[in-house]
């Protein structure tokens, strides 16, 4: 019954939706409207009769969310405490308890405290499972627990949590936390800059063009940006710090909606900082967005070398647009295309597989950058040289979701001792130890062949199938759940980086590992090789 319900007000309040994005929809006006009056009546009729008790406020938020699923991603209702939280992460500035902690597996866990801030200063560390705040049991709690830590500055909250087994109290003290755009930067060599930018909110391109000016001062005469890790954030940032490269005047981006409003093109206003230094823009899987259109529209100039790992792809744009009591529906606008007229939207949400899920672009479109050399559209940017141990893979990327990676750097951290990032070895023995982990650990994903298989034997013909095919049915299961525990070594390089990342924050924060990364990191070192050789550099972008 529940499940009919859902359907049954699915397509009104599509509906109500379309009127508020304020689409044209003249010739749907009469569908719209009757639409409208359905779902209001349907709505009506069901809080009244139905045999329990409801809640309207969650059997709309429950209709709105399933509705937007079906769209895209992107799309999200806000409630007042979402607009708020929006706010703030473009602002980057917030009263709390300066961590990122997240609810997974049924567990409150710290994944990272910032160094200084409230949490840190209290004695919370990554890994420690927080099981009660202030008088309550977080496993009692129905909603997002992580709003009974937010709160005004000055204030304070009390904690219980676990630690490798013992449980432990303190009290934190909030206070005013600032989230940078760019929370690292140095020299590599006397020659070469290297400016860290994890996110696009609104200090992005003051704090970047900030970082440039200084690293000149210092001697710097080649940059590289590392866009790795950051998923977007504000457009007009994006124009603005792609501005600090190319000069004022230079078409970056261009959207494209069927809301005639939404078309339009976004050129550089300002004069721009350096445009001849040489670049190198680094990103990777999880490069996405804001972080996308700097690094493609730098790539169709031809002012910068772009090195790493395919990024993620999301050329959608989307606009908070606001509804009535303080709420909001963030919705996907338009799509954008870079200088040289690709959209690199990887994921087509508007057909899906049998499965609900959306398709990945098969074929790619061929553009030409200002120089003529040849890029493609609907798969990211595809970076110029590509750095082995950035690419991801199905296991990596298993090994991460499901925390296996963050749980065995929790236990290295508590039985290890490790004086300073620059002695730091992740050695075979450690990886020994990281395949052990997994082998006892009840991780365990499913690879599109295997999906594949357990369909046939559900759905096996008894004409043609008999006690030896289904046999080498399951051996062949078998064999493939072998492999992928030998997989571990086959990708061992791309795995080994994701662990040694997370321990070395574990001991010195993450100044500490970008601080590693100047002398280890070899997306860095590759990076600082080719701008150390200026004829190849040129040779690449001609």
């Amino acid at each position: 019954m529940k499940k009919m319900i859902r359907k049954q007000v699915l397509i009104p309040v599509l509906a109500i939706t379309f009127l508020v994005v304020g689409s044209s929809f003249k010739s749907d006006f009469f569908e719209i409207a009757k639409q409208i009056e359905i779902f209001t009546t349907l709505f009506k009729e069901l809080n009244m009769n139905y045999v329990d008790e409801t809640n309207p406020a969650e059997l709309m938020d429950t209709a709105i969310k399933n509705m937007l699923d079906d769209l895209d991603p992107y799309t999200k209702f806000l409630n007042e405490q979402d607009v708020e939280a929006y706010k703030i992460n473009n602002a980057g500035e917030y009263s709390g308890i300066g961590a990122l902690v997240r609810s997974y597996n049924d567990r409150l866990v710290v994944i990272e405290p910032y160094k200084d801030y409230p949490a840190d200063k209290a004695g919370l560390k990554a890994g420690d499972e927080i099981i009660k705040i202030g008088d309550i049991n977080v496993s009692d709690y129905d909603d997002n627990a992580t709003e009974l830590l937010k709160g005004a500055n000055k204030t304070s909250v009390d904690v219980t949590y676990k630690r490798q087994g013992d449980t432990k109290t303190t009290t934190i003290s909030r206070a005013g936390v600032e989230v940078d755009a760019v929370p690292f930067y140095n020299m590599v060599d006397d020659k070469t800059g290297y400016i860290v930018l994890a996110k696009f909110n609104a200090k992005a391109s003051e704090q970047t063009k900030a970082a440039l000016i200084d690293l000149k001062g210092k001697g710097a005469e080649k940059i590289i940006l590392d866009l790795r890790g950051n998923p977007g954030g504000l457009l007009s940032e994006a124009i603005n710090v792609t501005n600090l490269f190319v000069d004022k005047g230079e078409l970056i981006v261009t959207t494209k909606s069927k809301v005639k409003k939404f078309n339009q093109e976004y050129k550089t206003k300002n004069k721009a900082v350096d445009t001849e230094i040489p670049l190198v823009v680094l990103v990777n899987g999880s490069s996405a967005s804001a972080s996308e259109i700097v690094s493609g529209s730098l790539q169709d100039l031809d002012r910068a070398v772009v090195m790493g790992a395919r990024s993620f792809g999301k050329g959608l744009v989307q606009r908070p647009l606001r509804l009535t009591y303080g709420t909001q529906l963030k919705v996907t606008i338009s799509r954008y295309y870079t200088p040289s007229g690709r959209c690199i939207q990887s994921l087509d949400y508007w057909n899906r597989d049998e499965d609900g899920n959306a398709v990945r672009n098969a074929t790619y479109s061929d553009f030409k950058t200002r120089n003529g050399r040849k890029v493609q559209d609907g798969g990211g940017v595809l970076p110029d040289i590509e750095i082995a141990a950035l690419k991801s893979n199905e296991l990596t990327t298993a090994l991460l979701n499901n925390h296996v990676i963050f749980d065995f750097a929790t236990d290295y951290y508590y039985n290890n001792q490790v004086a300073d990032p620059n002695s730091f070895k992740f050695s075979e023995s450690d990886y020994n130890n990281f395949k052990n982990h997994v082998s006892k650990s009840d991780f365990s994903f499913e690879t599109k062949t295997e999906k594949v298989l357990k369909q046939a034997l559900t759905d096996r013909e008894e004409v043609i199938f008999n006690d030896a095919i289904e046999k080498d049915f399951t051996t062949l299961l078998a064999d493939i759940n072998k492999s992928k525990m030998a997989a571990l070594d086959s990708y061992q390089k791309e795995i080994r980086k994701n662990l040694e990342d997370e321990i070395i924050k574990r001991y010195f924060y993450r100044e500490g590992l970008f601080e590693y990364y100047l002398t280890h990191d070899e997306a860095i070192l590759a990076a600082t090789e080719l701008l150390g050789n200026s004829q190849k550099y040129q040779g690449i972008l001609q």
